[in-house]
């Protein structure tokens, strides 16, 4: 049975899984918009939602519980806690969106912008 079963395994093993995830998030923090696969944009976005959550509350509890979700990178974490998170203050959710491109040309992946609302 596949109870608790929610998320892609994206064709990687756990640990490679939780190095893209930790990445993607760093890299959409830095730059609020990347382009890159649907899958792992859909994979991605649940992670995101709950760091913005996390950096919302913006205790130090929340702020060592980033660092450790983001490998220890405290450029990715102040700009979270100081720059993105005011942004969202009155909002309930449903930080992130997907916007659709198109196909990617060498294989037809479909590709997506994942950007900060």
């Amino acid at each position: 049975m596949r109870h608790g079963m929610k998320r892609n395994k994206l064709g990687r093993d756990s640990a490679h899984r939780k190095a893209l995830m930790c990445n993607l998030s760093k890299e959409l923090i830095e730059h609020e918009r990347i382009k890159t696969s649907q899958a792992k944009a859909k994979a991605a976005k649940p992670e995101i939602e709950k760091l913005i959550t996390l950096a919302k509350r913006g205790d130090l509890h929340a702020r060592r519980q980033a660092l450790s979700a983001l490998r220890q990178d405290k450029f990715a974490v102040h700009k979270l806690f100081d720059e993105i998170a005011p942004r969202y203050a009155e909002r309930p959710g449903g930080y992130t969106r997907i916007i659709k491109i198109g196909p990617r040309k060498s294989d037809s992946t479909e590709m997506v912008f994942l950007e900060l609302v």
